[in-house]
């Protein structure tokens, strides 16, 4: 059973640990999460923005949109009654995948 004591140094071991470790930056965690370089400059654009741009050109059920590390959109949805991939760029023209 851990004394009072015990608990106490632990608690201050956790919180020496902690504040060693460096923060990570908003912009790194995504080139992290998509295994991006890191002198990859990933803009702030959003899925919401991307999904909106994706329906106005025609796409519907427009989900799974995921971002590359050159900031291209990617996703999938449906247009003319078929699933199909999409793709939207950073200049914001959208347009099938592989086309």
């Amino acid at each position: 059973m851990m004394t009072l004591k015990h608990r106490l140094i632990v608690l201050a071991a956790g919180a020496a640990f902690l504040a060693a470790t460096p923060a990570i930056h908003p912009a790194s965690a995504q080139q992290m999460r998509n295994n991006c370089d890191p002198g990859d400059k990933i803009d702030s654009s959003t899925a919401p923005q991307a999904m909106k741009k994706m329906e106005a050109a025609g796409y519907s059920q427009v989900h799974d949109l995921m971002k590359g590390c050159d900031n291209y959109w990617h996703g999938q949805a449906m247009k003319g009654g078929q699933p199909t991939r999409v793709v939207l760029s950073p200049a914001g023209q959208v347009m099938q995948e592989g086309d």
